[in-house]
């Protein structure tokens, strides 16, 4: 593989000891968040659900799913509780809206109660499971400023729906892209579809590169980006560039990039695949 473009070190780049500091305090708190107790790594199982009220084995009640949303049915001694409800019998969550959930709990466990791409799921997270037990941290490239990359970002005039596949067969996801990210590396430009963020004004960008599949998580990686300033200008800070739950395990439904953001160069920034990759086979149940 020949070398990878870098971007040029410039005198306004950062003090790289202070530049390491600060990621590492981020990529640790990142870590922490998403081993806590009821992250990702602690889901113990997919349960596509529908119209036949079904009992799981890491999970209270039964469970079923129609045009009227998610109804569990719990047994006699059974109890959830729910933003400080006490839930028994039968229950109905109602129809959730697309990419919401609900996390009903019991003893030390919640049962994450969502929607994604059209479908109920029911997704327990048990602190004890294998996955976060053996969690140890996730490898990245050593910080480097050179990728905190300068970008100029356009608003397109109305959001665009665009529809992108999913890590599981058969699933599809709609965001709205929102604007373009035009960037620069060893002067060939680049552009980058980007979504809205989790905190208003902020940007959310799905992409791969020339590393995919190779050191980094071949389907996708996620890159956060502050808010434009009045004249558009961003950084894309590469450093920055995280997997998503699929890269750990095969119980998440992760949104694939759109088919323009899989750039050709090798952004050798961020995190690396993980230490225990997650199974490739997944589809939702005909």
């Amino acid at each position: 593989m020949s070398a990878p473009a870098r971007p040029t070190e410039n005198a306004t780049s950062p003090d790289r000891a202070a530049f390491a500091e600060e990621w590492q305090a981020w990529h640790r708190q990142k870590d922490e968040t998403f081993a806590g107790p009821h992250g990702f790594l602690a889901i113990t199982s997919l349960n596509w659900l529908d119209e036949n009220p079904t009992r799981f084995p890491d999970a209270p009640g039964r469970w079923s799913s129609t045009a009227d949303g998610v109804t569990v049915l719990l047994d006699e001694g059974e109890e959830l509780e729910l933003d400080g409800e006490v839930l028994r019998g039968r229950h109905d969550f109602g129809v959730l809206a697309e990419r919401a959930s609900l996390y009903p709990a019991a003893g030390d466990a919640v049962f994450e109660v969502a929607r994604r791409g059209g479908h109920d799921i029911l997704r327990p997270r048990h602190p004890d499971s294998a996955l976060r037990q053996s969690f140890t941290g996730t490898p990245a490239y050593d910080p480097d400023p050179r990728w905190a990359v300068p970008g100029r970002y356009e608003a397109f005039a109305t959001p665009r729906p665009t529809t992108v596949g999913a890590v599981v067969e058969g699933l599809e996801h709609v965001y709205d892209a929102v604007g373009r990210i035009d960037f620069a590396v060893d002067g060939t430009s680049y552009a980058l579809t980007a979504f809205e963020g989790a905190a208003p004004g902020t940007l959310h960008v799905l992409f791969t590169d020339a590393t995919s599949g190779v050191t980094t998580y071949a389907a996708n990686r996620s890159l956060s980006v502050p808010a434009p300033d009045a004249d558009g200008n961003v950084t894309l800070d590469f450093n920055r560039a995280t997997n998503l739950p699929c890269a750990y395990t095969d119980l998440a439904t992760c949104p694939l990039p759109p088919a323009e953001n899989r750039l050709p160069l090798a952004v050798e920034a961020g995190e690396l695949i993980p230490t225990v990759p997650a199974a490739t086979t997944r589809s939702v149940p005909a």
